[in-house]
């Protein structure tokens, strides 16, 4: 009896503990699709993901959603399964022109030119040949670019070459390797990324290329380098290397050469963005790193950084050695027209929004397979204020939209780029009401406010910014406003303080005459 009694017991037991593990496992089941939900699905129904900023002292502050996914182009969306069945595999770059977006799909050798027409992408034409070329075909494209006159360039990387055709697909040029001196003719001239300027120059950053970015004229003639990373070498390496080192260690070791760039990109002022994922963590926040440069046309950095810290990504982050791990990684980089930049972080597949003062405007974005994830995504474009984001594995792009947050913050900058200081300053009040922590909306309507020369008021949005440059600049036009408006005064208050006691003291010496000539003549007469 007891033994049964034991055994009923011990199987309760067992019971329990399995009715207690698949509890578990459910509620973490469920908690794990309640995560997913809440990346991908937004209370209007569209998807989302989890948007950020740095507060003053660097602490993550949540904010509103600034985009939110809008559609997913891919394999099947294009319709290439009825096209061969040849699928996107591993493409490497995207290039946007007016409403046409081309897709460097590498492995495959070529190029999809997709049209944004009626809120749809459909597939224009597939570019696989150059038209007239002696070698016809291309071979593993990395880059695209289109010019206004929609001529197009190809980085055609394993041909060795970079290739000018016209809209028809006629050849126009070729960019080939350099003969000059300055070039090594040792190593192989392999053009991976590529940007032509208004005047036609072409830059090319090229594999194995520290030098800088190889320039050539219009009609094709290589004219040198420009933009080339400086070298930065610790006293303590230079003197091991120099006096420590024998001839031969010093040949096996790191040479000290200039670091490459990862991405360029030229905005519609000529200036050429530009990004390297080489370099220090250390060297992040003293700014002494530069992920982020803006080339003026000698090649020196003009990139402007007017906030706490310079724009680099991600401000915190754990070391180690998984690929999640580390600072941020800018693999690419899209500028709008009033300087407002988006840099594309592939260690975790985030993108960060600065404005032309190299402020942060938000943060999102996130690794994983789910939508609106990524597992690696190396190219980043932009269609109106939309952003278009390649990953090489999935073998897509996803498109994300401004929710009303994210415009209103662009209505903002519109509006005071406009020189409407009175209405951005409204527009940043309304970015208030959805985000009462954003320092960015205070010290917007505190520059506005101070275009209109409401000094006093713009100093208290500045304080509460804690923008202590702009704060400056308000108090001296304030200090300089409130001499003007009261110098009259200060010129009446100044003579009172020099002629009162000039006149005080010449009524006492006039009074001390007077009372030493009576007295001398009293004297006189006694």
């Amino acid at each position: 009896m007891r033994r049964e009694k034991r055994e009923e017991g011990t199987t309760v037991k067992a019971v329990t503990r399995v009715m207690a593990i698949l509890f578990i496992l459910c509620f973490l089941t469920t908690s794990t699709a309640l995560a997913e939900d809440s990346f991908n699905l937004n209370k209007d129904g569209y998807s989302t993901s989890y948007t950020y900023t740095y507060d003053y002292w660097g602490d993550v502050q949540e904010s509103p959603d600034a985009y939110r996914i809008k559609t997913v182009i891919d394999t099947v969306s294009l319709g290439l399964e009825n096209m061969g069945g040849v699928k996107l595999t591993k493409p490497q770059s995207l290039y946007v022109r007016g409403h046409d977006l081309y897709i460097v799909d590498t492995p495959n050798n070529r190029i999809l030119q997709v049209a944004y027409r009626d809120l749809q992408y459909t597939l224009v034409r597939v570019i696989s040949e150059v038209k007239g070329a002696e070698t016809a075909t291309f071979n593993s494209p990395y880059d695209v670019f289109v010019d206004p006159e929609n001529n197009i360039y190809v980085a055609d990387y394993g041909n060795h070459r970079v290739v000018m055709m016209d809209e028809d697909l006629n050849l126009i040029r070729e960019y080939v390797k350099p003969t000059d001196a300055t070039f090594d003719q040792g190593q192989d001239y392999l053009p991976k990324k590529i940007t032509v300027d208004v005047a036609g120059r072409v830059y090319v950053l090229a594999t194995n290329v520290n030098k800088g970015l190889i320039k050539y004229e219009a009609n094709g003639t290589f004219v040198g380098f420009i933009g080339a990373n400086p070298v930065r070498v610790s006293m303590g390496e230079y003197i091991w290397k120099r006096y420590f080192q024998t001839k031969e260690q010093r040949a096996q070791s790191t040479a000290f050469v200039p670091t490459e760039y990862e991405n360029i990109y030229i905005d519609d002022k000529g200036f050429i963005y530009a990004t390297t994922t080489t370099f220090s963590e250390y060297d992040l926040k003293s700014d002494v790193a530069k992920p982020i440069r803006r080339l003026n046309g000698l090649g020196n950095d003009i990139l402007i950084k007017n906030d706490t810290y310079p724009p680099i990504g991600d401000l915190w982050w754990a070391e180690g050695d998984s690929s999640y791990y580390g600072p941020s990684r800018m693999t690419d980089i899209t500028v709008f027209e009033d300087d407002i930049y988006v840099v594309l972080d592939r260690i975790r597949g985030r993108l960060f929004g600065y404005d032309s003062q190299g402020v942060m405007l938000w943060a999102f974005g996130t690794r994983g397979s789910t939508t609106g994830a990524f597992v690696r995504s190396v190219a980043l474009e932009h269609m109106d204020r939309d952003l278009l984001v390649l990953d090489e594995v999935k073998g897509s792009v996803t498109v994300f939209t401004p929710t009303e947050y994210g415009n209103t913050i662009y209505e903002a900058y519109r509006k005071y780029n406009d020189g409407d200081y009175a209405q951005s300053a409204e527009v940043w009040k309304d970015v208030l009401r959805m985000n009462a922590n954003y320092p960015l909306a205070f010290r917007g309507i505190g520059l506005a406010v101070m275009r209109e020369n409401r000094f006093q008021e713009a100093m208290e949005y500045f304080k509460m910014a804690h923008d202590r440059e702009s704060y400056g600049r308000a108090f001296k036009l304030y200090r300089k406003d409130w001499i003007e408006k009261n110098v009259w005064w200060l010129v009446l208050v100044l003579a009172a303080v020099l002629i009162i006691p000039l006149a005080i003291g010449r009524v006492k010496k006039m009074k001390w005459e007077v009372i030493m000539h009576e007295h001398n003549k009293v004297k006189a007469g006694v």
